[in-house]
């Protein structure tokens, strides 16, 4: 007796086919989605500012924060200067002269 055995999927063949026809008709699918939509290319194109337009924003950012960290540590020196007491009497003028002296 020489019979085929029938599986529950049906012949490999026509499973070879199935995912060839699959895979086809997926690859036709993404291949008519992937056209390149100028319009909307241009339109983002339009809407980002210029290279320039960025470059000078960024140093401004980049001056405005080096003003305020100068500006924050010239605060803080001033508090310590005028939170610091005196140190001693001002030598006369002689005595900046005398330097051998001392």
């Amino acid at each position: 007796m020489t019979g085929h055995s029938i599986s529950a999927f049906g012949d490999m063949k026509d499973m070879k086919r199935l995912v060839f026809l699959i895979g086809g008709a997926a690859a036709l699918a993404l291949g008519a989605c992937s056209g390149g939509n100028e319009d909307q290319v241009n339109n983002a194109e339009l809407n980002q500012p210029a290279a320039e337009d960025l470059n000078a924003l960024a140093n401004d950012a980049a001056m405005n924060a080096e003003m305020n960290a100068l500006g924050n540590e010239q605060v803080d020196v001033n508090d310590t200067n005028a939170s610091a007491g005196d140190n001693g009497p001002n030598p006369s003028e002689a005595e900046e002269q005398n330097v051998d002296a001392m």
